[in-house]
């Protein structure tokens, strides 16, 4: 993911979808995806967001809007299609009773009135219309009761299947392990809630942290999804969590008259609803409420981030059904982003992963949303200047989404001298290289040299999709870069076993370990190295096809940008990257050390018969013997091609369980489908 524009510096503003041509828009669905995915894991699962809801909210609509100009090249995979983000790894994997769905939402009036019309023309749902409910800014759960007892609870997780964290849950007061009420009682009821921590709580949680020098959370919501995650409970018992409850997922033996029935009868069974709850029939009723939530925020001692608006009728839900990812029955009004007004009194620059030179702003410490802000991301030289902001300006700060605070405007103060306007260097401000312009973006371009960029690259080269040393993530990177074990990727075959041990959180036993890992990979396929090095618009897939193109390290280091651009998939922009890297005298003196200390790049063969030539597979569902990467090395490894949408081009359809939208294009086209027995007998 190093060359993916998206990922550290998402741009405030894309042109028109209409002016992309095919190839463009593929690509760039492509890394919308990529980038929709990584920064879903980090606010999801890493509890670690890199950047605003408003920076992210920009992405999603973005991809939205590419697949719906070209729905053919709609990936089933796509983060759109997809409900939440997968479960952790450390906890079992449970999966729900019910898909979890998620919520539209919007900030505009407009399309709420659009949401109520279209509810107001779909039937006569009677009164009231709708319950009103605060939106809570917590972590999602499904908890399970069987008989009235408390049986398990799971995180949302990908909306399908959660993470089980029954053993921390019951450690919270508000919780009932059993079910108060006789009257009515199901047999079997999945209920859907919020775990939250109240802002005191948080500021108690903060405080300790500080003083024990851990990482500080962002906000209460990142500080309840990282203590319900935690593997020891008792770790969970002293923390003020609570939990509300709002929704009845699946339920045996029990019916409702409404939702606002649901509700009565969930706080009659000892789950606590908010008394905050409202009906609702008109539009005006809608927007009083959410302006009456929206003075009461402050004061509320939970975070909301808006409201959520919903049909009370529940067969009238069934009529209107359900998108991929979220009823049409409900939609979310959220608030705008907290906005506080403080001194900008310096702008540095910051090199990123990738190379990327980001302007930002250092601030008077002000309190924004619950958290003290004292910096906030500028983006890009354009953005400054958009913005007019320089140094000693009075700005407005915003946290949108009350994760990554930003810079939304300038205060101006009439009569008051400002200082000069902002410009980035000329060189990199880490090791001196002159830098280049790409688009809006300024770029270090000495790569592995950088000191900066290294435990990026550090922690990419280590990654799955590369090298893949495993124990060798973000903390290992970071200690071997600030302790100067590791000033370029070569370093790491030098190191010993005792060195390892050093690190902290590292004994004997996973020094050993980490040790093994690093020299067991010192011989990479050449398409595997290539990604590794996290060269600029080169990942996985054009690392392959460039490999398979020129064979050898030493043919692919001499090619011309002429020669690279003679490669199907391989455009003017990528092969500029590739040439660059190559002739950079740093990235040469390093790809040397690497052979010196022992790292073999193997040529990639080309195969002896290429029976799959000019064959165009599509995959679909999931197979049991292949992941959907190694399915689509195996085709391109015998001269097929693996494409991510079914057209009129495709020859193939190869579908595993539970196939998507994808198997039915195939039949409308009268593509020829093939099931994972059929796929392996064409590949022998």
């Amino acid at each position: 993911m190093a060359e993916n524009p998206y990922i550290g510096n998402p741009p405030a503003k894309f042109e028109p979808p209409e002016s992309l041509s095919r190839k463009e828009a593929e690509n760039q669905m492509h890394e919308l995806e990529e980038a929709v995915e990584y920064h879903n894991v980090q606010y999801y699962i890493k509890n670690n967001p890199r950047i605003s809801d408003a920076a992210f909210d920009r992405l999603f609509h973005r991809l939205q809007e590419l697949e719906s100009e070209f729905p053919d090249l709609a990936s089933e995979s796509s983060p759109t299609q997809r409900i939440g983000t997968v479960p952790v790894d450390a906890l079992k994997k449970v999966k729900h009773e019910s898909i979890m769905l998620s919520l539209d939402s919007a900030l505009e009036n407009e399309k709420i009135r659009d949401f109520h019309r279209h509810i107001q023309a779909s039937g006569d749902w009677g009164k009231p219309l709708y319950v009103l409910e605060p939106k809570w800014d917590g972590l999602s759960i499904e908890v399970v009761y069987e008989q009235g007892e408390f049986m398990r609870d799971t995180t949302r997780g990908d909306g399908r299947t959660g993470e089980d964290i029954t053993k921390n849950i019951k450690t919270i007061q508000t919780l009932p392990l059993r079910l108060q009420s006789d009257v009515n009682l199901p047999s079997f009821i999945a209920v859907r809630g919020e775990v939250l921590l109240s802002k005191s709580g948080f500021q108690d949680v903060y405080r300790r942290r500080v003083e024990e020098n851990q990482a500080s959370f962002a906000n209460p919501r990142n500080a309840v999804a990282g203590i319900v995650r935690q593997l020891d409970s008792r770790q969970v018992a002293d923390k003020p969590l609570t939990i509300f409850f709002y929704e009845v997922l699946r339920i045996e033996d029990g019916q409702f008259a409404s939702h606002w029935d649901k509700l009565n009868r969930l706080q009659e069974w000892g789950l606590r609803t908010h008394n905050l709850n409202q009906h609702g029939s008109t539009f005006d009723e809608i927007e009083d409420y959410r302006q009456k939530l929206s003075d009461q925020r402050e004061d509320l001692d939970f975070e909301i981030d808006g409201i959520v608006i919903k049909l009370n009728h529940l067969q009238g839900r069934n009529t209107l059904g359900k998108r991929q990812c979220s009823p049409r029955w409900a939609m979310a009004w959220k608030f705008p982003p907290k906005k506080e007004v403080t001194r900008l009194k310096d702008i540095v620059v910051q090199v990123g992963r990738t190379g990327i030179l980001t302007p930002v702003a250092l601030l008077e410490p002000v309190h924004v949303g619950g958290v003290t802000v004292s910096r906030a991301t500028l983006h890009n030289e354009e953005e400054v200047q958009k913005k007019d902001v320089r140094p000693e300006d009075k700005v407005r700060v915003i946290r949108a989404g009350d994760v990554i605070p930003e810079i939304h405007s300038r205060i101006k103060e009439p009569g008051k001298k400002r200082t000069k306007h902002f410009s980035m260097p000329a060189k990199c401000p880490v090791c001196q290289t002159k830098l280049v312009r790409e688009g809006a973006y300024t770029l270090c371009p000495a790569g592995l040299s950088c000191k900066a960029q290294l435990k990026g690259r550090l922690e990419h080269y280590a990654s799955r999709s590369a090298v893949n040393i495993d124990t060798l993530g973000d903390k290992v990177a970071q200690q071997l870069v600030e302790r100067g074990m590791v000033h370029s990727l070569p370093d790491l075959y030098t190191l010993s076993v005792e060195e390892f041990e050093s690190l902290e959180g590292f004994a004997k036993k996973s020094a050993q370990k980490l040790f093994d890992a690093i020299h067991e990979n010192k011989t990479l396929s050449l398409d595997i190295f290539l990604c590794a090095l996290g060269i600029r618009h080169v990942g996985e897939h054009i690392a392959r096809v460039a490999a398979r193109a020129f064979g050898d390290l030493d043919s692919l280091a001499q090619a011309s940008v002429s020669d690279l651009e003679r490669i199907d998939e391989i455009e003017p922009e990528i092969a500029e990257s590739i040439v660059h890297f190559f002739q950079e005298k740093e990235n040469q003196k390093i790809l040397k050390r690497f052979e010196k200390l022992g790292v073999h790049v193997k040529p990639v063969s080309q195969p002896s018969k290429k029976t799959l030539s000019g064959k165009t597979f599509v995959f679909t569902g999931a197979l049991s013997r292949y992941t959907r990467k190694k399915a689509q090395q195996a085709v391109e490894s015998l001269g097929g091609r693996a494409a991510s949408s079914v057209s009129g081009q495709t020859d193939y359809v190869v579908a595993g369980e539970d196939p998507g939208s994808k198997l039915d294009k195939a039949k409308e086209e009268g593509v020829e489908i093939l099931d994972e027995s059929d796929f392996k007998k064409l590949l022998k």
